[in-house]
């Protein structure tokens, strides 16, 4: 994927449809001049709504959409006919997008599977028909309810990319050509730092038709904290990572010294970071001889499983997956047999709003001596119309 078309936050402005009026009207005929009331209710307006699809890796669609708008919903007519639902706006995102409040910046909801919709900005809600008034104290209402106006709000959504292990590691650390040896990704490969500025993703196969997902991030200087190099931006992308593969070049000053910085960066990101299971992977192992690997092997921080790779002799990759896939799974199954079965409760849009179930109609004058006959629909002279 080009460089251009990896976006990974887009900032929209979402404006859902206002709801239908409900309709003030009475039953008419040729031998009912007094009939009762049957106004029919207004639709609700359109929902801007996220879906999850497997087979979209980016945000670039939303990139150039800034403002998404729905239809509003209909008004109700006469014999009790409901006004047309406004039509939904479905946007595709990828999986692992994450949506935020653009004014308070909290966390609303994820995506996180295939086809799972959830509900951006919800329609407003069209208006009941007198026919929802009539009692036996008052069987001619002569008011309904306007619809409710839609919403208007301002979204980020942010793209962690969901894959089994993270690359982590110095700029020109070997990450991108080792993707490249390992998958059938094309990252792009330089002898200078910063070569890869976005993330690239790869597919690992393995023995019995078995595979995992590979993410190359960017890579991490000291201090990118405080905005050095490429800063933390990216490193989002390995929070949805369940191992993470520290990358450090043979022909270091010193290895421990390297791990160490990279592991402050990730605390300083994310402090729960540190509670993935990690591995390391002395790279560029082609440059040096049996002898110095004895001399490195003292450095080695404690308790982490390690392997010496070489991406150009390919010495090493094979015990790499091995240790990658046993990691892999391992992580899986201890998730699997501590989690309950994962069902994601009902989340209720319109929650956040605070909208009370019954809402007063607004009265509206009825002239029943004209003779006219037309459906009025909803209106608020107090509020000054819709």
């Amino acid at each position: 994927m080009a460089e251009e078309n990896f976006v990974d936050y887009v900032k929209i402005c979402c404006r859902s449809g206002a709801g239908g009026a409900g309709s003030v009207h009475f039953y008419r005929d040729r031998f009912n001049a007094r009939g009762g009331p049957d106004g029919g209710d207004g639709g609700r307006g359109g929902h801007i709504i996220l879906r999850g699809n497997r087979n979209v890796w980016t945000l670039l669609a939303l990139k150039y959409r800034k403002h998404v708008i729905a239809e509003p919903g209909g008004h109700g007519s006469a014999s009790t006919s409901f006004g047309a639902n406004g039509k939904d706006v479905i946007l595709d995102v990828p999986l692992g997008t994450v949506v935020k409040d653009a004014e308070t910046g909290e966390i609303e909801f994820e995506i996180t599977e295939d086809g799972e919709e959830e509900i951006l900005v919800p329609g407003g809600r069209g208006g009941q028909g007198n026919a929802h008034f009539a009692t036996p104290s008052n069987q001619t209402p002569r008011y309904a309810q306007p619809g409710e106006y839609g919403r208007e709000e301002w979204k980020i959504l942010e793209l962690k990319v969901l894959a089994d292990v993270g690359l982590v590691g110095f700029p020109n650390a070997g990450k991108s050509t080792l993707l490249s040896v390992i998958t059938a990704a094309k990252p792009k490969i330089g002898d200078y730092p910063f070569t890869t500025l976005t993330p690239n993703l790869g597919i690992v196969p393995y023995r019995d038709s078995r595979s995992f997902i590979v993410a190359d991030i960017p890579g991490i200087i000291e201090k990118a904290h405080e905005g050095k190099g490429l800063g933390h931006r990216f490193l989002r992308h390995i929070e949805r990572n369940s191992t993470l593969l520290f990358m450090i070049p043979a022909d270091t000053d010193s290895l421990r010294k390297e791990y160490d910085i990279l592991l402050n960066e990730l605390q300083q990101f994310n402090p729960e970071l540190l509670d993935k299971p990690r591995v390391l992977a002395i790279t560029k192992c082609d440059l040096v001889d049996e002898e110095i690997k004895s001399w490195l092997k003292p450095e080695l921080p404690e308790g982490i499983p390690f392997v010496f790779i070489s991406s150009i002799t390919q010495e090493g990759i094979t015990e790499l997956k091995d240790l990658l896939w046993t990691t892999v799974s391992a992580t899986i199954s201890e998730s699997q047999e501590s989690a309950k079965p994962k069902v994601k409760p009902k989340r209720d849009p319109y929650a956040k709003y605070a909208l009370p179930k019954e809402r007063p109609p607004a009265h509206i004058p009825w002239d029943d001596d004209e003779g006219d006959d037309t459906p009025t629909v909803g209106w608020d002279y107090e509020d000054g119309g819709r």
